[in-house]
């Protein structure tokens, strides 16, 4: 990344003395053999990674060879998505969110910066003052989904709503869904021998896969995505979220929604936002995940919920940190 870094803030071409003496790792170099061992490394893997680097003469009066990379190449170009583009991107952005993907987007975060592309860096970071998983990064995941590709039953445990307690589930499973910012699991219950839907944030954490593999098969009839469509259809509830955010936080909530003035909350100055909700479930995991730079001031529903979140997260902070 520092080689990167030096070659984008330069439009002439650095020798490979220069960039030995001026970029950051080459210096410590023991010989010239180990630094050209080093430098050739480094050439190599950028180019595998696809960055344009371009090779030429360091200046008008030598014939030394020097290195840059061309920004024009290597910046993205200017990005216009329909509604549907950006809706996959959306969720897309969700699925970045998961553990299971949380080094690749620190990854690319990294390379953005490297680019030259403006990153907030406290919006931007995949770790915040709240674990990943009460913003909409679901546990069960990769585990239903590994489940799904080998073709076999699982054991989860599951509760129907936040306050209820949880009951052990048997499930085919057929396949994952999104559906207004929420993952739904939809299989056959052999234990109703019906067809289910299950909220992914309502799935326990400890997933078991059994029965033989390749024994599950989703049947051709079946629509996962008009199954979600049908049992959500009138359970979307439409309103509007009071949110105070912390001056210069909190950027994703204030993408989402509108300011109506300024408020000091404890020592802390920052922005009220009316937010449009079309999940309160979805926007309930958001607003935890920003920890102590956002306050839901109303309604007193969405607020209660948040509580009772960071409540529980604080709960398994506790335990993780007693063991």
């Amino acid at each position: 990344m520092n080689l990167v870094i030096a070659l984008l803030s330069t439009r002439q071409f650095l020798t490979a003395e220069r960039i030995r003496e001026n970029v950051a790792g080459y210096g410590d170099s023991t010989s010239d053999e180990a630094f050209s061992r080093m430098f050739e490394r480094d050439k190599n893997e950028l180019r595998d990674l696809g960055i344009p680097l371009e090779t030429g003469q360091s200046s008008r009066f030598s014939s030394v060879e020097g290195y840059r990379i061309n920004r024009d190449a290597y910046e993205l170009p200017e990005i216009d998505l329909t509604s549907s583009e950006a809706a996959a991107a959306a969720v897309a952005a969700q699925l970045w969110e998961s553990p299971e993907l949380a080094s690749a987007a620190q990854s690319a975060l990294v390379k953005l910066r490297a680019a030259g592309v403006q990153v907030d860096q406290d919006s931007a970071a995949a770790v915040t003052a709240v674990p990943a998983r009460t913003r909409g990064s679901e546990p069960a995941l990769g585990k239903i989904l590994a489940a799904v590709d080998a073709g076999q039953a699982v054991r989860f445990d599951h509760r129907g709503a936040m306050n209820e307690p949880y009951r052990q589930r048997n499930v085919e499973p057929w396949g994952v869904v999104t559906h207004a910012g929420r993952w739904y699991l939809v299989g056959h219950d052999l234990d109703r021998d019906a067809v289910r839907t299950f909220r992914l944030s309502r799935i326990g954490d400890d997933v078991i896969a059994y029965g033989a593999e390749n024994s599950v098969r989703k049947p051709d009839d079946i629509d996962l995505r008009d199954i979600v469509d049908r049992i959500t259809g009138t359970a979307a509830i439409a309103g509007t979220a009071t949110v105070w955010v912390a001056q210069g936080r909190a950027q994703e909530l204030r993408r989402l929604g509108r300011e109506t003035g300024a408020q000091q909350v404890g020592e802390r100055s920052g922005t009220l936002l009316e937010i449009p909700v079309r999940s309160w479930d979805w926007v309930a995991r958001l607003i935890t995940g920003h920890g102590p730079d956002a306050v839901v001031i109303g309604p007193p529903d969405l607020r209660n919920d948040v509580i009772d979140r960071l409540r529980a997260v604080t709960a398994d902070i506790d335990s993780e940190v007693a063991r």
